[in-house]
């Protein structure tokens, strides 16, 4: 597997058409894309690896600080119909990006021939010294009042606070994740929380940057199990961490700011934002962009980037923004999204469909116990007649699959999640909010097809009979299997 570091998950069209040729002759030819705003591409063979490192490079793409102990693919907020200051808001998501980035050249002499430093030259990096970091480090922007990133499920989240259209800080939350263990209640998913706010962009860069130092030096380096930021907020307490980060940073915090989320998902189909720029985005199952049967994706997405009138963003649940088209260019992107029949397909995607998201899992994924992205689609066709059958079919129900507990696809802030546990078998979670602001709990364990149909027929049953006005099914599930 191959991963691109895409802050924000931007895309000019030029890059997506050598993504397109890449992907064609290096790997499966699927492009992928992840609930981290970027791309991946699998069964790259290790005689092909070089070459399409290479070959992104020369894409001005680049797959350096991917994976690894390291901060990983910067996410913010994915629309920039969310908000006049999304732009600002992406721009600095670019600026912690590249001050994070590692400073070995290690990357370049392996993988893109560059000149071997001289041997008695040591490289500093001030940042990751000579140890990295103890474990991978996430950080997410979320631009209120949409969390379309799960910005409580990073290492670090940074909401934006924008008072008539002006951006005034951030808010900073610490010590989120959403990897677990089966059977280690020692490991655990944990929702990010706030510590204070800053109100300028050379505060939170330094405290961004300081939180990273922290976590190098007190994280735990002996149990990787236990060395997320998350066990370290844990273990030393939020006061700790908060009186260390000020006498790093050199200042004091502000208490938090008040904010709102009052969504959590993709705005799909044609929206407009303030510069009058155009954008549409579409429903990309468990983030799979291929042709097949029912759609040319691929094909249809290629010809749009060879128009070279559309940037693609991509979003934290996996789905494309054909982007900032001009006006006068919308007539010639909506023909090629009519033609390949791409705005049917997005239309006729059920609710629960278009918020549902998938890990890798089997057969990709080493980690995997069991399918996700293969089996979720399958799942949700015999899960919309349920919702039908209780006239729920409207509902925003929230479900996530994954096929191991590591928890790629966020299960556990979904109002409903399956997390695999054999081939066939599946944890059951339930009683996530509608926006990402707490997680569900384990309700049955190691659940297969029959019975997992049977638990949402009752469930369903059971909310639609007692709901009160306006409840949620992940309130509704919290209230009555949770407590």
């Amino acid at each position: 597997m191959i991963r691109l570091r895409l802050t924000g998950g931007f895309l000019k069209p030029e890059q997506w058409v050598a993504l397109h040729h890449i992907a064609g002759e290096n790997s499966t030819g699927v492009i992928k894309i992840t609930t981290r705003q970027t791309i991946q591409l699998h069964g790259v063979l290790k005689s092909k690896a070089k070459p399409t490192l290479k070959a992104f490079n020369q894409a001005g793409l680049s797959t350096l600080a991917t994976c690894g102990d390291i901060n990983r693919n910067v996410i913010c907020s994915a629309h920039p119909k969310q908000s006049r200051v999304h732009e600002q808001v992406f721009n600095i998501a670019n600026e912690i990006s590249d001050m994070l980035l590692p400073k070995t050249k290690g990357y370049y002499e392996i993988w893109l021939d560059a000149e071997k430093i001289a041997d008695t030259q040591i490289e500093e990096d001030l940042l990751y010294q000579n140890r990295y970091m103890p474990r991978k480090f996430k950080i997410a922007i979320a631009i209120p009042p949409n969390n379309d990133v799960d910005v409580l499920a990073n290492d670090l989240g940074l909401i934006a606070i924008v008072e008539d259209d002006e951006l005034k800080g951030f808010n900073i939350a610490i010590g989120g994740g959403m990897s677990t263990t089966h059977g280690n209640p020692n490991h655990y998913a944990r929702l990010a929380s706030t510590i204070g706010f800053v109100d300028t962009k050379e505060k939170l860069l330094k405290a961004v940057y300081e939180m990273l130092t922290i976590q190098r030096d007190y994280g735990n380096r002996s149990d990787r199990k236990l060395a997320r930021l998350k066990y370290t907020v844990d273990r030393l307490g939020l006061d700790w961490w908060r009186a260390e980060l000020e006498k790093r940073c050199g200042f004091a915090l502000e208490d938090e700011r008040p904010f709102t989320f009052t969504r959590r998902k993709d705005y799909y189909g044609w929206e407009q934002n303030h510069e009058g720029l155009w954008y549409y985005t579409l429903f990309v199952e468990n983030g799979r962009v291929t042709d097949s049967q029912a759609v040319a994706l691929k094909t249809a997405l290629l010809e749009i980037a060879q128009t070279a009138k559309a940037n693609f963003r991509f979003t934290c649940n996996q789905n494309v923004i054909v982007s900032d088209i001009k006006p006068g260019d919308k007539p010639v992107i909506g023909e090629i999204l009519e033609r390949f029949q791409l705005t049917a397909h997005t239309r006729k995607s059920s609710t629960v469909r278009a918020n549902s998201m998938a890990c890798v899992a089997l057969n990709t994924c080493a980690l995997a116990l069991a399918e996700s992205q293969r089996y979720l689609p399958g799942l949700i066709d015999k899960i919309e007649p349920l919702l039908a059958k209780h006239g729920l079919e409207e509902e925003e129900l929230i479900i996530r699959m994954t096929g191991c507990p590591n928890g790629c696809a966020r299960p556990y802030n979904a109002e409903i999640a399956f997390v695999g546990t054999a081939l066939g078998k599946y944890n059951m979670h339930v009683g996530g909010d509608r926006l990402g602001l707490r997680l569900n709990k384990l309700y049955k364990e190691s659940l297969v097809e029959e019975q997992i149909l049977a638990e949402l027929d009752t469930m369903f049953a059971s909310f639609k009979s007692k709901r009160k006005p306006g409840e949620t099914i992940g309130d509704f599930l919290h209230n009555e299997y949770c407590n």
